[in-house]
């Protein structure tokens, strides 16, 4: 039906939309994951936090790759959800994920 048409490229433009929002998240985890590295792997950087006396951020690195590690496999599932949309070889869809991916960028 018209409505289902409508409905269904509505829900794979949002899919689309999340997708990049999803992938922006993930680069943004990646830089502050990169900022809490210790600058080195010297006996100093691998005390315990409390020996050093520097701040709790030092041992945060482990969780920013975690929380990377969730939005790479929210990342896969959607593009698959989406990839498989596409697949129905309907233009509409189709069109319906690009404008997603697009908007989704934009935004």
């Amino acid at each position: 039906s018209p409505a289902g048409m409508v409905l269904s490229v509505l829900v794979i433009l949002l899919l689309s939309m999340l997708y990049e929002a999803v992938k922006m998240g993930k680069a943004v985890l990646l830089q502050r994951a990169l900022l809490a590295l210790p600058r080195s792997l010297s006996r100093e950087s691998l005390a315990e936090p409390e020996e050093r006396g520097t701040g709790p951020g030092q041992g945060r690195w482990f969780q920013y790759h975690v929380g990377q590690t969730l939005f790479h496999v929210v990342q896969v599932v959607l593009g698959y959800m989406v990839m498989l949309a596409v697949m129905s070889y309907n233009a509409w869809i189709f069109l319906g994920a690009i404008v997603g991916s697009t908007l989704g960028y934009f935004v």
